[in-house]
């Protein structure tokens, strides 16, 4: 498709897998390649090719307008927060990335550089800051918080007003109460209860 802008991806391991299907299925961006350590330039990620390192994002921010970061986040956000941080100085956009699949409230607020993916539900008066991963099937509900550099895993569960502070991790079916805050870099395990 002519109309479509090119991206580039930051990172090719199992997330950006994930990332491209979303890619492919929005229809908005062409992919044109991946970022991602030298020694992987040539090989391919889904058909995508590995075109660069990431010391040459300079070069090629001359050339691309589009990044995205689909480098994952599990023990911690520093690499996502260092290539998003690299990718703003060097004058990258980062468009937020929502599969078709996903139920966004037209009342919701998802900032730059997040990734909602498939069948995740995000109700309204949410806030999603930069550079986040809504994952799989994850349920946002109303009036909730969820600061930068956030991945909120598969499957989990954020009830109605809570605020998840900046650069955290909330396992595959955490479920949280409602209204509670959860403090910024806090790592909650898969099938945590937080109350």
């Amino acid at each position: 498709m002519p109309n479509r802008k090119e991206i580039l991806l930051l990172g090719g391991g199992g997330h950006c897998k994930s990332v491209i299907d979303v890619i492919e299925q929005e229809n908005r961006f062409s992919i044109v390649g991946i970022i991602d350590k030298k020694d992987l330039v040539g090989s391919k990620v889904l058909g995508y090719s590995v075109i660069a390192t990431d010391d040459e994002l300079e070069v090629l921010s001359k050339k691309y307008k589009y990044v995205c970061i689909t480098v994952g986040q599990i023990s911690s956000p520093n690499i996502r927060i260092k290539l998003f941080d690299t990718s703003k100085r060097l004058g990258f956009s980062l468009p937020s990335i929502i599969s078709p699949r996903a139920y966004v409230s037209k009342y919701a607020k998802i900032e730059e550089g997040t990734v909602i993916m498939h069948d995740v539900v995000i109700n309204s008066d949410v806030k999603i800051s930069q550079n986040c991963i809504i994952n799989t099937k994850a349920l946002i509900e109303h009036d909730s918080i969820i600061e930068e550099h956030c991945h909120v895993s598969t499957g989990a569960i954020i009830n109605g007003g809570v605020k998840i502070e900046k650069n955290c991790f909330i396992g595959s079916n955490a479920v949280t109460k409602e209204s509670i805050t959860i403090k910024e870099n806090s790592f909650i395990k898969a099938g945590s209860l937080v109350i």
